[in-house]
């Protein structure tokens, strides 16, 4: 056994504390609530602030876009935090302290960002970006801070076995939530108007804090193991490189990170172009485009809720190949609007965008499972805010690609529209087939073994 395993490898007697952990639906459907905050909170940011200062204000997108993408400056946050909480208690816990201190600076800079907008209608910009950028820091280190501690929480409130599912019952239910806030606010707010927004703004933030606590409040007391996991070093930006550098050293942990970066990057090439792509070649309306993400949106919740039935007995670490198989799927979706794009048949359209949804419901099970067992016990919050991380950046970075590959080929080869979204949809479907091709399934498997998973199926 090499180093690096002998220094992280679960001790014994808190191994069979994990394993004697019972996996509690209920338990598991309360720390859920905490995603109807975090889908509250996402969309007032991302989605109405982003279409007052632009619709209605008149604002360039170039900045607004920059100061959405301010969070990923402060992306090496979410290790330390992680890190900080497998290390250090907080207050008398190891996770919910960590999670209540980054939600609260969350709470505190939504009625910030409400404040920038009288300035921006009244023609006093600066003073207004000024508070909208203060904002934003805010909201990023409190979100990044908390959200690896929190899936850490999940992954801890369920045995082994059941911390896959677990994971993937909470991420379902952030994704569910999506499109019914983004529908809610829409209908709340069509234009803006001061008044509606600051209400919309306190309601908000009283939503979310109360979610984000009743969520969480007691919900380490499922969690045993989190005193006796937690060690005396202090959790310090050195002590964390030093880990890192620990961690990294894994070739395992390498290659499933770069697995999981592709993956991610060019499943969300779409996101940017989605829309623009129906009205372009198919003329179609917004009311129509609209429906797209919930197209395939709606396929992935039924397909998720499926492999919670029908897979919920399998080991999380034997899910490489329900993971691949939904990214084929993927591929096989996006290739279908490259082929709908050059031949210009609508309903072909949708059936790439269902089975595109499809695929993806298969691989963010899967792949969640992954995670589950590619995070060990000891360092769990540290290696949940290494692929939070990679998926954050990799996300924000595919959706950007996906809309400067559009502008390259439409705009600066002069390519027609349906050849454009052609090129764009089927790099990414390859990018898909290359993030199969690199998941090693025996390596996940191999890497579970070092750490206390049993590799027998």
């Amino acid at each position: 056994m090499s180093e690096i395993q002998l220094k992280n490898q679960v001790p014994v007697d808190e191994q069979a504390l994990i394993e004697e952990r019972p996996f509690r639906l209920s338990h598991i459907l309360r720390l859920s609530i905490f995603q109807m905050g975090s889908a509250m909170a996402d969309i007032l940011t991302a989605s109405v602030w982003n279409r007052v200062m632009i619709a209605d204000f008149g604002m360039p997108a170039t900045p607004v876009g920059l100061l959405l993408a301010l969070q990923y400056l402060l992306l090496p946050i979410t290790f330390w935090a992680g890190h900080r909480s497998d290390t250090k208690m907080l207050w008398g816990k190891r996770r919910v302290s960590y999670i209540w201190f980054g939600r609260t600076w969350m709470v505190l800079a939504m009625p910030i960002l409400g404040a920038s907008l009288p300035y921006f209608q009244s023609g006093n910009a600066s003073v207004g970006w000024l508070l909208a950028i203060v904002s934003f820091l805010m909201f990023g280190i409190g979100k990044l801070f908390s959200g690896s501690v929190y899936l850490a929480l999940v992954r801890e409130s369920a045995p082994r076995a059941k911390q896959g599912i677990a994971i993937g019952i909470v991420e379902t239910t952030l994704i569910l939530f999506f499109p019914i806030t983004a529908v809610t606010y829409g209908r709340w707010m069509e234009h803006y108007d001061a008044q509606t927004f600051t209400t919309m703004i306190l309601v908000t933030a009283v939503l979310c804090a109360f979610f984000w606590f009743i969520a969480t409040v007691r919900a380490e007391q499922n969690t045993a193991v989190s005193e006796a996991a937690a060690s005396k070093i202090d959790g310090s930006i050195h002590e964390m490189r030093a880990k890192f550098q620990i961690i990294w050293q894994d070739h395992r942990v390498r290659r499933f990170f770069t697995f999981l970066f592709i993956a991610t990057f060019a499943a969300w090439m779409q996101d940017n172009i989605l829309e623009p792509f129906g009205a372009d070649v198919f003329s179609l309306q917004a009311g129509t485009t609209t429906r797209f993400t919930g197209i395939w949106g709606g396929a992935t919740i039924i397909v998720l809720i499926a492999c919670f039935i029908g897979f919920r007995r399998r080991k999380p670490q034997f899910q490489s190949s329900i993971t691949k198989g939904g990214l084929t799927v993927m591929a096989v979706g996006m290739s279908l609007l490259a082929i709908s794009s050059f031949i210009e048949q609508t309903n072909l359209l949708m059936v790439g965008l269902l089975i595109f949804g499809i695929g993806f419901g298969f691989y963010t099970f899967g792949g969640l499972s992954l995670m589950a067992v590619m995070s060990p016990d000891k360092d769990a919050g540290a290696y949940l805010g290494l692929w939070t991380a990679c998926i954050l950046l990799s996300k924000g970075l595919g959706t950007f690609a996906g809309g400067a590959f559009r502008d390259l080929f439409l705009l600066g080869a002069g390519l027609s529209e349906a050849v454009t979204y052609l090129l764009v949809f089927a790099l990414a479907a390859v990018g898909l087939l290359l993030a199969a091709t690199i998941l090693s399934g025996a390596q996940v498997i191999s890497f579970a073994g070092d750490y206390g998973r049993s590799t027998e199926q």
